[in-house]
């Protein structure tokens, strides 16, 4: 295959670049000033575009997406839509999840993902796993991943609260990625943990954890997490999704809690849009943000992504399947500077997800997102619609815009 040429693209804080791609190894070959590199049969021009590294979604739920006005789901807490979202899963197909999780991934990848996590509920129907078919969800997944190859890398997660060894154990066997939990929903917190760990550890499969989603400040899902993974000493890679009480302790709190999970080496994944939407419902004055300690966790070396979580579902009648929207997000609620948003849902996201370091620069995977846009804060602030994706050097996604005005 020809390699692509990108030319007069702007790079953040480099100027306007000429950008050739291998398309045969995936990665960027050369980065140079305009018009130093020789010309091919394959050209973009993408004057007026900022190349960015291509997000990569770290935190989805695709088997519940687009599913707000299919579960008539009124607004409400984290119980109140698990609740709603259970009704209405116990009457869902295979095929239902399949159909609604390809659009749901289309969304994604017209925004610029390129790569994306799941996770993937093992289906009640009669209140617990032992009736119906609770593999269902994930067969969808699995068929929706095979289908996907050379667009979007999508990893499944299995998330469940206290299902038993043996449907873990077939979830897994199935071609399931990593084994999820919520700790903070179990029976036995601490049991809940260790049992994810051991589990993970037979298959060698990596875990990503629902922790601490709530704003208890008693709450110790991630505590419990890193003093475990350093006494296992479990090297598959381990996530933290939400972790929404460590926002609402003290800093000295947050700040000694930050360092456990670095030296764990836990990945943390923020999720803003769903957060923001469930935490707090129930204090109306000084209501609190219902984000992790963001800057705890970045100061403390720990690796931290955001999410977009919910697309239209019981748990969020919201959410455009946008991470520069999450990316905003932080930038307005968890007060980060837009260049470290941006980098919570690209390099972050890549490094939770496992996934070596895409952008534009020599050897780096060539999972790029052109946005017609000239610095990082228009690309956050106007959700600039105009994007072109490449994955691995090769165009998947171009979204054009044509505005009149009379």
């Amino acid at each position: 295959m020809s390699p692509l040429l990108l030319r007069g693209a702007r790079l953040p804080g480099e100027g306007v670049r000429d950008v050739l791609v291998s398309t045969d190894s995936g990665l960027v070959a050369r980065v140079a000033p305009p018009g130093l590199l020789p010309s091919g049969p394959d050209e973009l021009d993408l004057n007026g575009y900022l190349l960015l590294p291509a997000p990569a979604e770290p935190h989805a739920h695709l088997d519940k997406a687009l599913t707000w006005d299919l579960a008539g789901a009124l607004p409400g807490d984290l119980l109140f839509a698990v609740t709603a979202w259970r009704a209405y899963a116990a009457r869902v197909t295979e095929e239902e999840v399949f159909q609604r999780a390809r659009r749901a991934v289309d969304e994604l990848c017209a925004n610029g993902v390129t790569a994306v996590r799941t996770h993937v509920d093992l289906l009640r129907d009669d209140g617990g796993y032992g009736g119906g078919d609770p593999l269902r969800g994930l067969r969808a997944l699995l068929r929706l991943r095979r289908q996907l190859r050379g667009r979007i890398r999508l990893q499944i997660a299995v998330l469940h609260v206290d299902a038993p060894d043996e449907l873990l154990h077939e979830a897994l066997d199935l071609g399931a990625d990593l084994l999820g939990d919520c700790p903070h929903l179990s029976a036995n917190p601490a049991a809940s943990v260790e049992r994810t760990l051991r589990i993970a550890a037979e298959h060698q499969v990596g875990v990503d954890l629902h922790a601490d989603e709530t704003l208890d400040p008693g709450a110790g899902d991630l505590r419990l997490l890193a003093r475990a993974v350093l006494e296992r000493g479990f090297v598959s890679g381990v996530t933290a999704s939400h972790c929404v009480s460590l926002g609402v302790v003290e800093p000295a709190e947050a700040a000694r809690t930050a360092k456990e999970v670095a030296a764990a080496g836990i990945g943390v994944v923020t999720l803003p849009l769903t957060n923001l939407y469930l935490q707090g419902r129930d204090r109306p004055s000084s209501t609190p943000r219902g984000l992790t300690a963001v800057r705890a966790l970045l100061d403390a070396g720990v690796t931290v992504a955001a999410g977009g979580d919910n697309i239209r579902d019981p748990f969020n009648p919201v959410g455009r399947a946008d991470p520069l929207e999450t990316a905003s997000l932080l930038v307005t609620a968890g007060h980060l500077t837009p260049d470290e948003a941006l980098y919570a849902v690209t390099g972050g996201a890549r490094a939770v997800l496992g996934l070596p370091a895409a952008g534009p620069h020599e050897g780096a995977v060539a999972d790029l997102l052109a946005v017609r846009a000239q610095t990082v804060s228009e690309v956050l602030g106007a959700s600039c619609p105009e994007r072109l994706v490449f994955a691995g050097g090769r165009l998947v996604s171009r979204t054009s815009v044509v505005r009149e005005f009379f």
